[in-house]
């Protein structure tokens, strides 16, 4: 299997990027980071409050996961990351050009469903709406694939996989 770059594995909350994030990551032989742990305090603090993020606040974020995937580049990784608009990953391209998207979609309710039964995580299931209304899909110009996140997480991971060597050119 090729390598890309490195790949973003993006999405609402809860469609399972730091799950399926380093399945993808084992399966291509490169290493993972979770986007979350990029956020300032204070970005954590407001999503626990129930407080969706603006502009503002997600560009030392971006910023933070564009210095680790531009660092990566020629080596490969895998890293989550929401980037919901197409700025944000217009962001992440400005740092690391050579950046794949792999865009986890699904069902509203299965998404919410599976946020509802997850633990110790930040993000409440009210701001799931807000992730929603923020949500700009990928864009025929844009490098990516998305991916169902219908059954587990090792088939979800490997449909990434697939749809990832599946992308026309060649991916470093």
């Amino acid at each position: 299997m090729r390598t890309p770059h490195v790949v973003v594995v993006m999405g609402v909350a809860g469609t399972g990027k730091t799950t399926i994030g380093p399945l993808l990551a084992a399966r291509l032989g490169v290493p993972y980071a979770e986007g979350d742990d990029f956020h300032p305090q204070a970005n954590i603090d407001k999503m626990s409050a129930g407080v969706p993020l603006d502009d503002s606040d997600r560009r030392p974020w971006l910023d933070a996961i564009g210095a680790w995937a531009h660092d990566r580049a020629g080596l490969g990784g895998v890293v989550s990351s929401s980037a919901l608009k197409r700025s944000y990953r217009d962001r992440l391209r400005a740092a690391a050009p050579g950046v794949v998207f792999v865009h986890l979609t699904g069902d509203r309710a299965l998404i919410e469903d599976r946020m509802a039964h997850r633990r110790g995580h930040f993000m409440p299931t009210a701001l799931l709406d807000s992730q929603f209304a923020t949500l700009q899909p990928l864009q025929a110009d844009e490098a990516g694939v998305a991916v169902d996140v219908t059954g587990g997480p090792e088939e979800i991971a490997e449909r990434a996989a697939g749809a990832l060597d599946g992308l026309p050119g060649p991916l470093p």
